[in-house]
């Protein structure tokens, strides 16, 4: 590559972009040595770089207190936007249970789904990055949100559905975009969910059509049927 002088790029049609950022570090960092700084940054950013692994989501950079992950992307993954979600609500339950006293630090969440360009550039330090206009709108929804919240688009919202609970933020200006309806996410709903995984794993119609037929199709026939009794009453 380097040899080559050229560019590595992908499109990619549907990503989940979340930033996230530090609120307090600067006042904090002031009072703090260097390696007492780096120390606290390298804590946190492992903590996320966990849960990036376990939610198969990729992290593309630090930005000094900032954290840029992606979900759908180098491989597309149908439940991109969900992964983020549920990072994001873990990443910030984290930093309440144990940074907010520790460190009197809070994080703020930005996240938007759409269309991006990623690819590697530089010709001495390489560099994994992307681009596009979700990249810039999941940036600008993190910094008008408001600490230990967790700042999404009206597309992101439609694409989690009901498996999640929000709280309606109602129209915010958007720097380059307008007004644009924006929420927060508050939480998963655990009775949706759960029925959402039951129906992604059971083929709903064949289950429904083997209860309408009595369980007769497609089972174990040496299953023998319960009789039913009936008690009769003594004369």
């Amino acid at each position: 590559m380097r040899d080559s002088n050229q560019s590595i790029a992908d499109s990619f049609e549907n990503v989940t972009i979340l930033f996230a950022d530090i609120v307090g570090f600067t006042r904090y960092a002031s009072h703090m040595s260097p390696n007492d700084l780096v120390a606290m940054l390298d804590e946190i950013f492992s903590e996320f770089d966990a849960l990036a692994d376990k939610y198969g989501v990729e992290k593309i950079k630090t930005i000094g207190d900032s954290y840029l992950a992606v979900g759908g992307l180098p491989l597309p993954d149908e439940n991109h936007c969900q992964a983020i979600a549920d990072m994001a609500l873990e990443m910030n339950q984290v930093i309440k249970d144990k940074y907010t006293i520790k460190y009197k630090l809070t994080l703020r969440i930005g996240i938007h789904t759409g269309h991006a360009v990623a690819g590697v550039i530089g010709n001495k330090k390489f560099v994994y990055d992307i681009w596009g206009d979700c990249v810039n709108i999941a940036s600008r929804f993190e910094a008008s949100g408001h600490p230990e919240k967790i700042h999404i688009t009206e597309d992101v919202k439609n694409v989690l559905g009901d498996d999640y609970v929000y709280e309606d933020c109602g129209k915010i200006a958007i720097k380059g975009k307008g007004m644009m309806h924006s929420y927060y996410l508050l939480e998963r709903n655990e009775t949706t969910s759960a029925l959402t995984t039951f129906c992604q794993k059971v083929n709903v119609t064949a289950f429904l059509q083997k209860m309408k037929n009595g369980f007769s199709a497609g089972l174990d026939h040496t299953i023998k049927p319960i009789k039913i009794y009936k008690e009769e009453k003594p004369k």
